[in-house]
């Protein structure tokens, strides 16, 4: 990764209310050396697309167990695109049963946590996924 210290938004969508999970690896992200933020419970995809946007974040975590991932989450892709920053990864947390994984996929998520996934894991695949990102912002800046 670059020297700049990376931007994480952690957010909550939905009527989901459990949010233990999101805090532990908004946590382990933190103390990774992340710089985190963390919207809350029950935020609208605009009310996440718009904060990542606002706070210029690298990468956006939901974290979501309602079941409603395949909704939620391509629309905040989508959202995400039209605000302008489409470079910025996601990734999603939860339960979310192996037959949805291609779907999200496919709506441009780029990494699924499922239960038992351990810190170590999701720290460094975040790190990865950040570095895969500063090679591809690298790559098309012409002033590099």
């Amino acid at each position: 990764m670059s020297g700049a210290r990376h931007r994480v938004l952690i957010a909550k969508p939905g009527l989901d209310g459990h949010d233990r999970g999101a805090k532990v690896v908004a946590r382990a992200l933190r103390d990774a050396g992340l710089e985190v933020i963390y919207t809350g419970l029950h935020q609208t995809p605009d009310m996440i697309a718009t904060a990542a946007v606002q706070e210029d974040v690298d990468l956006v975590g939901v974290s979501i167990l309602s079941g409603a991932h395949n909704h939620l989450v391509p629309e905040i892709i989508r959202l995400l695109k039209d605000k302008g920053a489409g470079d910025v990864a996601v990734f999603v947390g939860g339960i979310i049963p192996e037959g949805d994984l291609a779907g999200l996929a496919a709506h441009g998520v780029d990494r699924v946590f499922t239960p038992g996934t351990t810190m170590a894991a999701i720290v460094e695949s975040v790190r990865g996924l950040l570095s895969s990102r500063d090679a591809e912002l690298a790559d098309s800046d012409p002033l590099s």
